[in-house]
């Protein structure tokens, strides 16, 4: 057989079977494109709190990566540096994504001091970290509401952050290999951050993203 029959048949296998690989992967992966599942419902929408943001804040309509840094926020700076430089450098760019994170009214006075070790070296654009000033019993309340097996300690502070959807539902795993159900994720933790907080926010920007392109797709018709 000469050389250049040969590389045809290699060529022309290659091409038959590639496509068949692939839609062998992606079948056996599906579990990797569902939806991440709602673990709560009914999370509470901000309303009546102090803001210490350039615009009023609001969950409803936005996919939000949300905390509660009751407590002194120079103790919160190695999380708030994690999750700047993992989460937030990666996808604040979409138009529905923020963090909102709840901070005591009386340390208000450390917010820019956070912001402006976010900003440090790289200019980081902070306009989708949002600070919301209530007391204690206002973050208790509110942390309440996400129905999580996990406590704020007595100032109202946890290293947990959490994903909430547009419809106002706590997002995680409900399959975890660690946990079983993973309703949060330790901001402490870079290498919880990387393997499994940055998938589950690619999923359900992914979801949503796919959900309007199908309404747009239908009013096309």
């Amino acid at each position: 057989m000469k050389k250049e029959d040969l590389y045809k048949k290699i060529v022309l296998g290659l091409l038959f079977v590639f496509p068949l690989l692939v839609y062998l992967f992606f079948a056996s992966g599906k579990n990797n494109f569902a939806k991440l599942p709602i673990l709560s419902k009914g999370i509470t929408e901000i309303q009546n709190l102090e803001f210490q943001a350039d615009n009023p804040v609001s969950l409803k309509d936005q996919i939000s990566i949300i905390g509660y840094w009751g407590g002194s926020l120079k103790n919160k700076q190695a999380e708030a540096l994690n999750l700047n430089e993992k989460i937030y450098k990666r996808f604040y760019e979409f138009a529905d994504f923020q963090f909102v994170f709840f901070v005591n009214k009386n340390r208000l006075s450390q917010v820019d001091s956070l912001k402006r070790a976010l900003k440090e070296g790289v200019g980081t654009d902070l306009t989708k970290w949002n600070f919301i000033a209530a007391t204690t019993d206002e973050i208790q309340t509110h942390f309440t509401s996400l129905q999580t097996p996990i406590k704020l300690d007595q100032d109202g502070s946890t290293p947990y952050v959490f994903i909430i959807d547009k419809d106002l539902n706590l997002r995680g795993r409900n399959d975890d290999e660690d946990s079983g159900t993973l309703y949060g994720f330790d901001a402490r933790s870079v290498a919880q951050i990387n393997k499994k907080m940055i998938d589950d926010v690619k999923v359900i920007l992914a979801e949503y993203r796919l959900a309007l392109k199908i309404y747009n797709n239908k009013r096309k018709k």
